[in-house]
């Protein structure tokens, strides 16, 4: 199953992690795909929000990852462009059941490490403000979030 949805403001496609933020399940993990600018940090921001974490959000671009541990579940986001495909000594499969959420951006840089079941959402830059997102869930309890949030 693939859904595809526009959205035509920030608002929106903060909106939309908000509804996912409200399926969150333990050991969540969505990746997170686009060219730069297009909206994967946005979607962790309001994802984030929505868990109740009020530290400013931004991307790990050089740290790979960095932890949000006080909100309603543990966030762990993650920004895997600069590994090139090696997560030799980066632990990455370690929080995929650390009972968090983890948000990899550039998540097909990964993909052969990724777990079977997964949500992936790739945006895509339609107009300055609008955003084409593909959703893809892998596995039973992904299908159900989407089923929910879509």
């Amino acid at each position: 199953m693939e859904y595809k949805i526009t959205t035509k403001s920030e608002r929106e496609t903060i909106e939309l992690a908000e509804n996912f933020e409200a399926e969150k399940i333990e050991n969540m993990v969505i990746c997170l795909n686009g060219d730069l600018g297009s909206g994967k940090t946005l979607f962790t921001k309001g994802f984030a929000a929505a868990l109740g974490i009020d530290e400013t959000i931004t991307s790990p671009t050089f740290n790979i990852i960095k932890e949000y541990p006080n909100g309603e579940l543990p966030l762990y986001h993650m920004d895997v462009y600069r590994l090139e495909g090696n997560i030799d000594g980066t632990g990455i499969l370690d929080y995929f059941d650390k009972g968090g959420v983890t948000i990899i951006e550039w998540a097909d840089m990964i993909k052969d490490y990724l777990p079977e079941e997964r949500l992936e959402i790739t945006f895509k830059v339609a107009s300055e403000n609008a955003r084409v997102i593909k959703i893809v869930p892998y596995g039973q309890k992904y299908e159900e979030i989407c089923e929910d949030v879509l």
